[in-house]
């Protein structure tokens, strides 16, 4: 992904011929993908969503207020003839901050250059990048807060003047060439716009804020990427999938391809609600989205913490899980469901989350006895 360049080249005029086109090519996919065991697929993983990726604006579902305001900034930069300001966007994973940063290139007709904050670990990293910039071009940095400090100072002067200052020599015959470069528009993403340094974050224009989808609009991602994926697929079976998806769409078009994969192996090839069922027993997935790893952090608050409150080190320690993974990837679904609480004086277990576990925190009488 990181390095990428795209070209855009086509106008405003002919994007109703090359929506119909991407449709067209959408629908004539292969369907001959490798089948994977259950042990082997991650709902996570975003190389399988890269090809169901909206490629227009128009074509991206849900997002409604995030899309009126990049429509706005579209449409401005089209009548000022200038580039597009420089945009942030952040939010949780798996929401499209990707696409919404490869379509609106397409929509300006103008290039882009991909690359992501942990590959810039020097200055000398950014500077093709930023060279080859031409006039309105996008330069997508992925992960920005990533980006050591010794690059983020060197991006200043070029997302403000647009220019980079380069130090040739050492010592006393050190001198400094100021290079002008073509007014271009950077596009940084992140999952975490707290690690950003103010002095960063104030340069970008515009920032965006992604959330999660509902289960409706989910379901309409999931039927339109079934169609692309030549899959045959019901409203019903399609809401199944939405409704496990955490309100991600990365999660549901990975989840679609399991699904397509279990029925094609397994069925006769056509996803309904109870190939849905058995598809998701298999990957053992329950009927809100929650994970084996997701119920062994419930249990073991439960049963090990009595239902807390217990610190995130005692909880990574029971499970043998690292903590900033508890706090990465299992407990935001959680807090997002209302099934655990942050305290100061550590994570509790909700009334909730013991109705849906169908458990009881152990009371002092059947605990096992202490030895002194």
């Amino acid at each position: 992904m990181h390095g990428r360049i795209f070209r855009s080249g086509y106008t405003t005029s002919l994007l109703p011929m090359v929506r119909e086109s991407i449709i067209s090519d959408g629908d004539n996919l292969q369907q001959d993908a490798p089948e994977g065991s259950a042990s082997q697929f991650s709902a996570d993983d975003a190389q399988f969503d890269e090809e169901l990726r909206p490629q227009l604006l128009a074509d991206v579902v849900g997002q409604h207020k995030v899309v009126e305001r990049l429509q706005i900034m579209l449409d401005a930069t089209r009548k000022r003839s200038e580039p597009l300001g420089h945009l942030l966007l952040d939010g949780p994973p798996g929401l499209g901050k990707t696409t919404f940063a490869t379509v609106l290139p397409r929509e300006l007709g103008v290039e882009c250059q991909i690359t992501s904050g942990p590959v810039l670990k020097a200055p000398k990293d950014l500077l093709p990048y930023l060279t080859n910039a031409g006039f309105g071009s996008v330069l997508f940095i992925d992960e920005i807060h990533r980006m050591p400090p010794a690059v983020e100072e060197f991006i200043y002067p070029a997302m403000e003047d647009f220019r980079v200052d380069i130090t040739l020599g050492e010592g006393l015959n050190a001198r400094t060439i100021n290079m002008a470069l073509q007014p271009f528009t950077v596009i940084g993403a992140t999952t975490r716009s707290g690690m950003l340094t103010a002095p960063l974050r104030d340069r970008f224009v515009n920032r965006l804020h992604l959330d999660f989808y509902d289960a409706s609009e989910l379901t309409q991602i999931v039927a339109r990427n079934a169609r692309k994926l030549r899959a045959t697929i019901n409203d019903d079976a399609a809401h199944e999938i939405a409704k496990r998806s955490r309100g991600t769409p990365r999660k549901a078009n990975n989840f679609l391809r399991w699904t397509r994969d279990y029925a094609t192996a397994r069925k006769e090839g056509h996803i309904d609600s109870a190939v849905v069922q058995q598809a998701f027993q298999m990957l053992d997935v329950d009927g809100i989205g929650l994970e084996a790893q997701d119920r062994r952090y419930l249990q073991a608050l439960v049963q090990i913490f009595t239902g807390g409150p217990a610190g995130i080190q005692a909880i990574s320690h029971s499970l043998d899980i690292p903590p900033d993974t508890l706090e990465d990837e299992i407990e935001p679904f959680l807090l997002k469901c209302g099934f655990i609480q942050r305290t100061p004086r550590g994570r509790m277990v909700t009334a909730k989350a013991l109705d849906h576990l169908q458990m009881a925190v152990p009371t002092k009488e059947n605990q096992q006895p202490r030895l002194f």
